[in-house]
């Protein structure tokens, strides 16, 4: 049987090869006014009026088809196809050449905006709805990994070849060594020790050259050999209770001598074993 090519009706090559990338059994086809705002297509003025606008019910297909070229890459093309689900006879097709053949509307998930094209290159834009959220899903999911691997956000054309799909974002770098090359690793903390080597030691002068640094405390004084400090007086140490007795002891043998005969006895004093300092 020979495969036909969807987007011009013509048979293909013998050694082309077709595959579909997407089936929904039915989905709505609308006759939808032309559009009046910027922002996109509102699902609900299709729907208005008991679904007035329907035109009918189809089957949507979306089929790769890679057909080999002379020079060993393929034509790859892609095609969103709506057929009678009864017999299968082509109603309308949408090469997808850009996203922008298929817009989503702004109320609702499960309705797009499709253009398809004819003969002679006439193209329609008319309103499609998907009975299922998930197939709604499933469909934007296959457009977008269509976009991705055909790279058709950067292409004008109606077609891209599979050895020129995306060339800049295959291309492999090659990351290995040239002869002659080599390759410094720096480890941290193994050139720590050269840095501080290299650090200059902080003389005297620089607590007096910076203007926020404080001056070192000043020195303890120094005792010269009577045990007197060189820079400040020096204060001898209170006299012990030892010195204090002996002292008075002196001062008692001498009273008798210096004084007119009389004992401290004779005051009313009592310098016993019991004294003060004892």
């Amino acid at each position: 049987m020979t495969s036909i090519n969807p987007s011009t009706g013509q048979p293909l090559p013998p050694d082309a090869i077709q595959r579909v990338l997407f089936i929904a059994s039915e989905v709505h086809i609308y006759q939808i006014p032309p559009l009046t705002s910027t922002k996109g297509y509102n699902a609900a003025v299709w729907t208005a009026d008991n679904n007035a606008r329907q035109i009918f019910t189809a089957r949507l297909r979306i089929i790769e088809t890679a057909i080999p070229a002379p020079d060993g890459s393929e034509l790859v093309t892609t095609d969103i196809l709506l057929e009678d689900p009864s017999n299968g006879q082509l109603f309308a097709a949408a090469p997808y050449t850009a996203p922008a053949v298929v817009e989503q509307v702004l109320d609702s998930s499960r309705f797009f905006a499709i253009m398809v094209q004819g003969d002679g290159g006439r193209k329609a834009i008319l309103g499609m709805g998907f009975e299922e959220r998930t197939q709604a899903f499933d469909f934007s999911v296959t457009l977008q990994e269509l976009c991705r691997v055909n790279g058709l956000d950067n292409l004008s054309g109606t077609a891209g070849k599979k050895g020129g799909r995306s060339a800049k974002s295959q291309e492999k770098k090659d990351f290995s060594l040239k002869e002659g090359e080599t390759i410094t690793v720096n480890i941290g903390g193994k050139g720590r020790r050269s840095r501080d080597e290299n650090r200059q030691p902080l003389s005297k002068n620089s607590f007096s050259s910076s203007p926020f640094s404080l001056p070192p405390p000043p020195s303890h004084p120094r005792l010269n050999g009577e045990g007197k400090s060189s820079t400040l007086p020096f204060l001898p140490p209170p006299p012990s209770a030892q010195d204090v007795k002996a002292q008075r002891r002196l001062s008692r043998q001498l009273l008798p001598i210096e004084g007119d005969g009389e004992a401290p006895t004779d005051f009313g004093f009592d310098d016993g074993e019991f004294g003060e300092f004892q």
